[in-house]
């Protein structure tokens, strides 16, 4: 007969909101754990024996009771707050249509967009995360838990923010989540900056956690519905529907306030100035020294999203009549053309191309050459490639990602090892190699942390905040 054990862990104060069940059936124990109020994630695992399987759930309740986890009644408390933002999409009043290259539908309305050297990335609401050749050759997919707000990247490292509270680093093969936020944020957009979170909540509330995963610091900002957090190593810039409010980084102090008349529903940050879109028809060019306007760049309709190419030489913006425009530096529009595939939600320049995700859930590639734009502007546009996803597509997800985890008996050569060790309740992670900081930190999955092992990775990397992050395959030492 199968036995269940239901443990929560639900933090006053806004702190953590989770729970933890495990299941014995004979050899077989199935553990299931996620956000309460979700269905959440579930891993099964097969012993030899009746025995070892349930000394293998002990030591996992044994694990869980340490960290704060108390039994509980399913069902008794509320799951947390979470708001799908609602958007509309009317036709276009442009008179052309922008030259598309390729476009592929994932299914769902998508927020999620980052572009690099290698690949596009896209994430929906329906938790879909897939990554894209710039040619339009789809790569591969990873399935989250729950809706994608937002896909936002720190340096080599990519992080996918859900709907589940949970931060997903999807840096290397197997996604990880990498931090918990508080039951009582209502997340509506991230960003992260050195390996620290900034999040933007529904009721304009900003909260910014370290590299551990534990509260530095909240504001609560003069508006509500924070879409809008960018981040860098002088301030963290918050857009909500009061305006923009600019804080110090190493503690919150407001450094200036500007009213952009209109609630602010997407922001672009470039080195000397961000960039907020806004319901008020316009996006606004904000210096980050003083906040002083700089730029205002006039759309037909609320402002739905926008980006620049380096260094602010062109501005774009999506509208919520499924149009996208072009501007320069100082203001002047330059285009607008239809998008054929709703409104862009949000967008990324990069390399004479302009990438979109959008209402009908597409990612769109649109050729944005002097060249294509002219030709475009005259009715002649390119025939769109419809992408169309292999049916052999690789596909990772966080349930996975612990039991997939790989061993080996040896640190491989130039492999840097950490241990994982406790301390003050809490369990931590170095490096053990030699010639680094045997003090520092490491950011490091907290699914697969158990105190005395080790681990060998393929590097980390030093923080600005003194510690370390692991880049590359993560393989346990037997």
């Amino acid at each position: 007969m199968a036995e269940t054990t239901y443990l929560e862990l639900s933090e006053d104060g806004g702190g953590a909101h989770k729970f933890y069940e495990v299941t014995v059936d004979g050899t077989t124990v199935t553990v299931r754990y996620g956000r309460i109020g979700a269905s959440g994630q579930v891993q099964t695992s097969t012993f030899p024996s009746p025995a070892k399987a349930r000394a293998a759930a002990a030591k996992k309740i044994d694990q869980k009771a340490r960290k704060g986890y108390a039994a509980a009644v399913r069902g008794a408390r509320a799951p947390r707050s979470v708001t799908r933002r609602q958007v509309g999409s009317a036709p276009s009043t442009a008179r052309a249509t922008a030259p598309v290259l390729w476009r592929f539908r994932t299914g769902s309305a998508a927020f999620g967009i980052h572009v690099d050297d290698e690949r596009a990335w896209v994430g929906n609401q329906a938790g879909d995360v897939y990554t894209l050749a710039h040619d339009g050759e789809v790569l591969a997919r990873y399935r989250l838990p729950d809706g994608v707000k937002c896909l936002v990247a720190d340096d080599f490292w990519i992080y996918a923010g859900c709907d589940d509270g949970r931060v997903y680093d999807l840096s290397s093969k197997l996604p990880f989540a990498a931090y918990d936020i508080a039951a009582n944020v209502d997340i509506f957009w991230l960003d992260i900056h050195e390996g620290v979170l900034n999040v933007s909540d529904a009721s304009g509330g900003l909260t910014v956690i370290d590299h551990e995963d534990e509260h530095q610091w909240s504001r609560r900002s003069s508006g509500q519905a924070g879409w809008m957090v960018r981040a860098d190593e002088d301030a963290v810039y918050h857009g909500h529907r009061g305006g923009v409010t600019a804080y110090a980084p190493d503690g919150g102090g407001q450094l200036w306030h500007t009213d952009t008349r209109g609630g602010v529903l997407f922001g672009w940050q470039e080195a000397l100035s961000v960039y907020a879109g806004t319901d008020r028809h316009v996006v606004q060019r904000l210096s980050k020294a003083t906040g002083r306007v700089e730029a205002v760049f006039t759309c037909d309709d609320v402002v739905y999203s926008c980006a620049t190419a380096p260094d602010g030489r062109y501005v774009f913006a999506g509208d919520n009549a499924s149009s996208v425009y072009c501007f320069d530096a100082a203001g002047n529009r330059l285009w607008k053309l239809r998008t054929g595939s709703g409104s862009a939600l949000s967008m990324q320049y990069f390399e004479e191309r302009l990438y979109l995700v959008t209402t009908d859930g597409s990612l769109v590639c649109v050729d944005t050459s002097e060249a294509a734009i002219a030709a475009a502007q005259q009715g002649s546009v390119p025939v769109a490639l419809d992408v169309k996803s292999a049916a052999a597509l690789p596909t990772y997800d966080p349930t996975t990602s612990v039991s997939a985890l790989a061993t080996v008996e040896a640190p491989p050569a130039g492999g840097v090892v950490v241990e994982c060790v406790q301390q003050a309740g809490r369990t931590r992670v170095h490096v053990v190699s030699d010639g680094f900081e045997p003090g520092w930190h490491v950011q490091f999955p907290r699914e697969i942390r158990e105190p005395g092992a080790r681990y060998v990775v393929d590097a980390v990397h030093a923080a600005a905040g003194g510690f370390y992050r692991v880049r590359g395959e993560i393989r346990r030492i037997r």
